[in-house]
């Protein structure tokens, strides 16, 4: 039973205006001219939910009568029977207006009550089942007490009680109570015999076996059936097998017997006797309503209906049998049958159940199916249900659209309102929709009055009720122009997936969006729909503006690159548009403005490119129109890009292909617009520079502008792809024959070789191996030339080419591969294998391993395959078929585990990340506490110094000022508290955490290392800003930022300098600032100052190296302001947030992918397996590697030394031969070993090494006179004494024995030793299977070391211990510690990713693995690991085993506080994270009114740190699908936490549900 402890509310009393307090209480009352405010009654707040067993008492009080008639129905009147099954004091499912005979109500008003069935003998609980067994085990079934002694039993209850034992502490307690308990055979405290107590078979009975391991007591028991089993031989064959029968009475009887000081033992919350079923709950009949078939006599009944009255039916049969005195198997069976029936009334999956109790067609739905798996009520209808105001339909391109609207179809206008509230600045609009009505656009559909009644526009006077509308009254209009609505597309990956836009009616019947924002929700064109959801409040109105919408939102937090940017079109258009020859004349010109702007811009056009004697512009000038239209707009973007057709030959500018994008001060200089500068994916393109520089707003419009204007040009110029485009010349085709024909002689020569057996192998690769490394080479190098070769001979406007170069669609490969050859196919990522006896195909011959037939295709798409060809193609394909459907599922439940692990964790005001719980779980976020959603560097670092000093070189003219030193950039880094000696030091990097104190929120250092730096900058004063301005709002910055650049945008044409630097970047910044800057940002920023701003520098070769005074002052305020405006804001949901950054990149993995570890056939595990790995903490794992330093890593011998002493190796590796040696006098096993092998790995063995090895292996059995050295490398083997028999001494050893089946003895043990001796271990770690030498380059190496044991192999003579890593996260915590396995945990994530060409935030992966070892001991994201970390029994009844935790609750009597995100959506309330600041403002408006009417605990817990929810908002008012977002009517954090969690309000029922509880 859940009951939940409500909070206390205080209501004021109203004093009566004129009253006095002598005046009658009994005064006519007062008529009000409005209605006067009413406290509610009800709970503003459910702190917490007790669980409970509920008494046979409580149930029966709750039951409003006892259900004994089985029928449902009275007939012929067919009304339900009275105490029947459907009796209508159960409540009513009639919608047509029937009321609850007990409540009078109906069934909008009436939740039901429940009913009960008294059972006339008891039963045991299906869920308590193993509780009961449990309990029974550990107390006497005697005397019913605790088997422990009383000394004992005072040392466990004092544990038991102390109020600082956890839950997880508290489980192993009382399992190792249990295992003591179990041990014991006879009460310590009556002295009677116990033994095991167990389940008889697959019944439901219990058995108690304390006669099989107790000889006394047995043949006592025998003892009386003595005379017995002289009359009966059967009951003499069974006396052996007898067990004490535990049935359910006994078991009541031995369980109510128990004293309150065993409950606390037994962890058993209430009495124990609870558990066994004497009355059984009959559940309201608005839960298994009873359908009338149409036309058809009869109804269908609910699961549970029938199963009541299987159950009923029974217990009638049995109270029968009792008053009548049936015999006692009759009673038995019938007993047995009731047990097996109220089992299955709670869990119908009953495993081993017989098929007689099933019953014929699909099983019956118990409760326990009714509540677990992703349909149950947790799941289907608490965390995420159906809901209203929401639409859905196919989706189409409009890049006419700005990137924050959606186009809705006027249908979908007409069918989903807003209620508008009439005020008297929008009442004439409302009217005007009032009176169109509901098929005219922008009409109405409903008004609710302030007054009371609601008015259906289909009908009526429409007139007359605008007329009538008063203020505050609700209008249901349709939706118009600029609503806000949520665009979703599902699966929902990230957050990324569900934004807010702007709603544009329009015909037809698609939702419309422009292009550019397809890659944040993964659509595209192609039948793809998507929903839509209209916010119902202003508030979540609000919220969504400013959390969820596009412009918010054009960065993903998984590691900041941008993701709203041109695609497709607007590349190619860009990409052709500003090639070298493209010359526009005035008039093109003006069309182009005009297309970008709709006409309606104003522009500065710029000098043209050529003068005469014609005016010409280039497409470059164009661009830069579009990204500084005016003269007095305030944006210079400054950026260098190579594009794809850069050739990377250091020309930069120069780049004969134009592949390198030079832009300064918004002025293209050079280079070809393509995906690199336009597209999405990165931190170098022109949007991000724009969103970071100048705000989302300004970014937003260039994208705007871009679509608009690469749509309508292109669609002017036209642009296609026709079958000449992919016909080879003929050059080409002379060419690909003669690429292919010298391939395929060279892998004849490898596979000649191979043959011969002259194959020089490949470190760590035996000879077949090698052979498909080196053949797959040479085969990717022939698809590779003849792609080149494909490309060289295209011509430069070929279409597949352009979108190849400019990124907007395919690669070269794919028109290698149309044009050229397809190349190798690949199965599990080598050559096919052999699908058939010796070949791959029939078409082949047996052993064949040419190129053609191992699956290389030699023809192009254009040419057509061959059979054998196409049916290798169809291979591959269907591989990759295979894994994207496993892959879909794999990554979904992960992605599921890691956000239920992850979503209660939010950045607290002190800095520190904590979960619902207040538990710690990071000092600080990411070790600095910045956000990873604005990092500028691809190695998520807070400022890209290279691109800022370029900008700011572009932003303040050197103006012939001499560049400045070291000296000077020393000085200007001591101003802003910057020690270039100190934190520009070597090891200064690795001091993150020196400073985390004051990262995380506690400043003293700080503020002790500023008071010194003052105290020793002598008069020079330092100002401290306030801290309120330290920690500011960052949207509220960001919103600033937007309006300015605005507001520059729309300014008037008044002529201002172009360069001119804002008053703010020249304020020379305090030490302030660097106090709270993270030593690693210190480190870099010193490091780059030194080298790249002083006129000394290296500069990479850049002649531009060097600034002056006024470029460093400016360059060095920004990146502090930078730095200070990246801060992470509190309340901020980070647990979310990293969950789906870290799920999401999983659905573009592939499922099985191996990659050679920097050596040939050293294969690891990568991809979405390898990530499960980790996350699960796997115990073991599939490819452990031991990344071994060498103390001497530059000489190849001493790795080879190593090598061998690490690496297992077995005797008959080493050796010549094994024989088995006959001689008249002996017979013996001849091991010789092979002084060249061994010699050449660089082994130390010798026979006596050999030798002790032998004596070690414990199978065979062998002792030290049975081995003997036979010189310098042979050993003889004797078979043991007792084998060829007689007694020898050591003179005699090779006497023979005499007998021939000693002789046949002694051959036999010789061949099995023969079998068993060369698998012998004679060196090296046995769990070792090999290890390599990897050449790192430049003359150093290391050893890659395949196997575990990472102790073993760190203490190895000439390994570098300390420097020694492993992938095997588990293994690194046994040997390391829990440290270890974070940061083992950390790189793993991150070099998978890496592997896949894929990038996140090394914050999000630091917070996953400090979730994962902040106990202590590292926990996998898994149930067994989940129930650690997490206290709550609703989040982890939402999450899986639904009804185990929910038994288990009960049983211990949990008290689960609604804190966490999960327990907060299944009860309806807001989520505690977010900023708190509606929680803040309405606390600080009811202090005068209630100073204490917060929500408490009855058990007098606190409330917490202040930071919870925010929201004040209806939960009607979630217009978001279950299962992908949160409730939007709260505050802030309902949504910034929620939005990919499984989520929305409910309504609590009004009782409170009681079947899950037991009896």
């Amino acid at each position: 039973m859940a009951t939940p402890t409500e909070a206390p509310v205080v209501c004021p009393p109203v004093a009566r205006p004129g009253s006095h307090p002598g005046a009658s209480q009994q005064e006519a009352p007062l008529e009000y001219s409005k209605t006067p405010f009413t406290e509610l009654d009800a709970p503003r707040k459910i702190r917490s939910v007790k669980f409970s067993l509920m008494s046979p008492t409580e149930i029966g009080k709750c039951g409003v009568f006892h259900v004994f008639e089985r029928n449902l129905y009275q007939m012929p009147q067919r009304v339900p029977l009275p105490n029947g099954i459907l009796d209508p004091r159960m409540g009513t499912t009639d919608k047509k207006g029937a009321e609850c005979a007990t409540c009078k109500g109906k069934l909008i008003d009436c939740a039901g009550h429940f009913g009960y069935v008294k059972l006339e003998m008891p039963v045991f609980h299906i869920g308590y089942f193993k509780n009961v067994i449990a309990i029974l085990q550990q107390v006497c079934k005697t005397c019913s007490r605790v088997m422990v002694s009383e000394e004992e039993k005072q040392q466990y209850l004092r544990r038991f009680r102390s109020p600082r034992l956890e839950i997880v502490p508290r489980r192993a307690l009382s399992k190792k109570l249990a295992e003591k308990c179990k041990r014991c055979r006879s009460c310590p405290h009556c002295g009677a015999a116990n033994g095991v107590v167990k389940r008889a078979g697959a019944s439901l009975k219990i058995v108690h076996e304390k006669y099989s391991k107790n000889p006394e007591l047995m043949e006592q028991y025998m003892g009386e059936f003595e005379e017995a089993a002289k009359h009966n031989e059967q009951l003499r064959a069974n006396l052996g097998r007898v067990q004490d029968d535990l049935n359910p009475i006994r078991a009541l009887g031995v369980l109510r017997k128990i004293s309150p000081a065993d409950c606390e033992l037994l962890d058993v919350a209430d009495r124990p006797e609870h558990l066994i079923l004497t009355h059984l709950p009959v559940p309201p009949v608005c839960i298994r309503p009873s359908v009338e078939m149409d036309g058809v006599a009869g109804s269908n009944e609910d699961d549970v209906t029938m199963k009541l009255i299987q159950i009923i039916e029974v217990n009638n049969v049995l109270r029968q049998g009792l008053e009548k005195g049936l015999a006692i198997t009759n009673l038995m069976e019938n007993w047995d049958f009731l047990q097996i029936q109220c089992a299955m009334y709670i869990n119908s999956e009953l495993p081993g159940l017989s098929l007689q109790y099933q019953g014929p067609g699909k099983p019956l739905r118990g409760f326990v199916q009714r509540l677990k798996g992703k349909q149950g009520r947790f799941r289907g209808n608490l965390s995420g249900k159906r809901v209203d105001f929401s639409g859905r339909t196919v989706i189409s391109p409009d890049p006419n659209l700005r990137i924050d609207e959606v186009g809705v179809p006027l249908h979908i206008a007409k069918l989903m309102t807003y209620p508008e509230v009439v005020s008297r600045h929008n009442i004439e609009k409302i009217r005007e929709c009032v009176r169109n009505g509901m098929n005219q656009h922008p009409g109405a559909n409903f008004v609710r009055f302030k007054s009371g009644g609601t008015q259906y526009l289909k009908y009526g006077d429409r007139r007359k009720v605008a007329a009538e509308l008063k203020m505050g009254d609700t209008v249901e209009r349709h939706l118009r122009d600029g609503d806000v609505l949520l665009f979703n597309r599902q699966p929902s990956l990230h957050k990324m997936s569900i934004m807010a836009h702007r709603a544009r009616v329009m015909p037809w019947r698609t939702l419309r969006f422009n292009e550019s924002v397809c890659t944040p929700y993964n659509a595209d064109f192609d039948g793809d729909e998507m929903n839509i959801h209209c916010p119902q409040t202003e508030e979540a109105r609000a919220e969504a503006v400013e959390l969820m919408s596009v412009h918010n939102n054009l960065c993903t937090p998984k590691n900041g690159e941008i993701l709203v940017a041109a695609t497709q079109d607007f590349l190619t258009a860009s990409y052709l548009l500003t090639s070298r020859d493209t010359f526009l004349d005035r008039a093109m010109v003006g069309q182009l403005v005009a297309m970008m702007g709709d006409a309606l811009m104003s522009v500065d056009l710029p000098t043209p490119a050529i003068v005469a004697p014609v005016e010409l512009w280039t497409g470059k000038q164009i661009f830069g129109v579009l990204i500084r239209p005016k003269a007095s707009d305030q944006i210079f973007v400054n950026l260098e890009v190579a594009e794809k057709q850069y050739t990377k030959k250091d020309t930069r500018a120069m780049c004969p292909h134009d592949g390198y994008v030079v832009i300064q001060n918004s002025e293209i200089i050079a280079g070809q617009l393509g995906k690199a500068t336009l597209g999405s994916g990165n931190k170098a393109g022109l949007f991000y520079v724009l969103n970071s520089e100048y705000g989302a707003f300004v970014a937003a419009t260039a994208m705007n502008r871009v679509a608009k204007l690469s749509a309508r040009w292109l669609g002017q110029r036209g642009f296609s792809v026709g079958i000449d485009d992919v016909t080879p010349g003929h050059i080409l085709q002379a060419e690909k024959a003669q690429v292919v024909a010298r391939g395929y002689a060279d892998c004849d020569e490898r596979i000649a070789a191979y043959k011969k057996g002259t194959l020089a192998l490949q470190p760590g690769c035996d000879a077949e191996q090698t052979l498909e490394a080196e053949v797959l080479g040479i085969l990717s190098t022939v698809r590779e030339t003849a792609g080149n070769v494909c490309l060289r001979e295209l011509p430069k406007h070929n279409a597949p080419l352009t979108m190849a170069l400019c990124g907007s669609k395919g690669s070269t490969i794919n028109i290698s591969q149309m044009v050229a050859c397809v190349g190798q196919q690949a199965v599990g990522g080598s050559r096919p294998p052999d699908g058939f006896h010796g070949r791959s195909l029939p078409h082949f011959r047996r052993g064949e391993k040419t190129p053609a037939a191992k699956g290389f295709v030699a023809n192009s798409f254009f040419s057509g395959m061959r059979p054998t060809e196409f049916f290798f193609h169809t291979m591959a394909g269907r591989e990759g078929l295979v894994d994207t459907a496993v892959k879909t599922a794999e990554t979904g439940y992960m992605s599921r585990r890691l956000m239920k692990a992850l979503e209660d964790l939010s950045l607290r005001y002190d800095g520190t990340v904590r979960n619902s719980t207040g538990g710690i779980v990071q000092l600080a976020y990411g070790d600095d506490g910045l956000e990873p959603t604005d990092m500028e560097g691809k190695d998520a670092s807070p400022v890209e110094f290279t691109r800022l000093a370029q900008h700011v070189k572009g932003l303040v003219p050197r103006r012939k000022q001499p560049l400045v030193g070291e000296a000077e950039v020393t000085a200007a880094l001591a101003r802003i508290g910057v020690d270039a000696a100190r934190d520009g030091a070597p090891d200064a990097a690795k001091a993150v955490k020196s400073d985390m104190d004051a990262v995380a929120g506690g400043r003293q250092k700080a503020e002790d290392e500023e008071m010194a730096f003052v105290s020793a900058s002598g008069s020079r004063e330092v100002k401290r800003e306030p801290r309120a301005k330290e920690t500011g709002d960052r949207s509220s910055r960001r919103r600033d930022k937007a309006h300015d650049a605005k507001k520059a945008l729309v300014s008037s044409s008044e002529e201002a300098p172009p360069l001119r630097v804002p008053d703010d970047a020249k304020r020379v910044s305090s030490p302030s600032d660097a106090s709270s800057m993270s030593a690693l940002f210190k480190h870099e920023l010193v490091r780059f100052a030194r080298s790249h701003l002083t006129r000394d520098g290296p500069a990479d070769g850049n002649p531009s190296s060097g600034v002056t005074a006024a470029q460093l002052e400016t360059f060095l305020d920004r990146c502090v302001r930078k730095y200070r405006a990246k801060r992470i804001e509190p309340g901020s949901a980070v647990g979310a947030v990293g969950a789906q950054s870290i799920g999401e990149p999983g659905t573009q993995m592939t499922l099985k992918t191996f990659h050679f570890a920097g050596v040939a056939s050293m294969n690891i595990t990568l991809g979405v397996p390898r990530i499960k790995e980790i996350i699960n903490a796997a115990k073991n794992i599939s490819t452990p590697i031991i990344t071994a330093a060498l103390a001497r890593d530059d000489d190849v011998v001493a790795a080879r030394l190593v090598k061998g002493r690490v690496e297992k190796t077995t005797l008959g590796e080493v050796c010549k031969y094994v024989h088995v040696v006959l001689h008249p006098q002996a017979c013996y096993l001849e091991v010789r070993l092979d002084p060249d092998v061994i010699r050449a790995l660089q082994l130390d063995v010798t026979a006596k090494t050999v030798r002790h090895a032998l004596l070690a292996a414990s199978k065979l059995k062998l002792k030290p006179n049975r081995v003997l050295v036979a010189g310098g490398d042979a050993l003889h083997v004797l078979p043991p004494d007792d084998v060829v028999g007689g007694a020898r001494g050591a003179a005699s050893a090779a006497s023979a024995a005499s007998g021939p089946a000693a002789h046949r003895r002694a051959l036999f043990h010789l061949q099995a030793l023969r079998t068993a001796v060369p698998s012998v271990i004679v060196q090296g770690i046995p769990s070792v299977s090999r290890a390599v030498i990897n050449d790192l380059g430049g003359g150093t190496f290391n050893l890659v070391v395949e196997g575990t044991n990472l102790q073993a192999v760190m203490a190895v003579e000439g390994v570098d211990g300390v420097c020694t890593t492993t992938n095997h996260v588990m293994e690194a915590e046994r040997t390391l510690g829990i440290e270890a396995a974070r940061s083992c945990i950390i790189k793993e994530i991150n070099d998978t990713m890496k592997a896949h060409g894929m990038s996140i935030d090394a914050r999000h992966s630091m917070l996953l693995a400090d979730v994962m070892t902040y106990k202590g001991e590292v926990l996998g994201i898994t149930r067994f690991g989940m129930a650690k970390m997490k206290d709550s029994v609703l989040m982890l009844a939402s999450f899986e085993k639904t009804t185990d935790h929910l038994f288990d609750a009960a049983l211990r009597g949990r008290v689960d506080t609604i804190d966490g995100v999960s327990e907060c959506i299944i009860m309806g309330i807001p989520m505690p994270v977010g900023t708190g600041m509606f929680r803040l403002k309405h606390r600080s408006m009811r202090l005068e009114v209630a100073p204490d009417d917060e929500a408490v605990n009855l058990g007098g817990e606190n409330e917490g740190d202040g930071q919870g929810g925010n929201g004040a908002a209806n939960a009607a008012d979630a217009p978001v699908e279950g299962g992908d977002a949160a409730a939007l009517g709260g505050g802030s954090g309902r949504i910034a936490a929620g939005l990919a969690v499984e989520a929305e309000n409910l309504v609590l029922p009004k009782r409170p549900p009681l079947l899950l509880a037991g009896a």
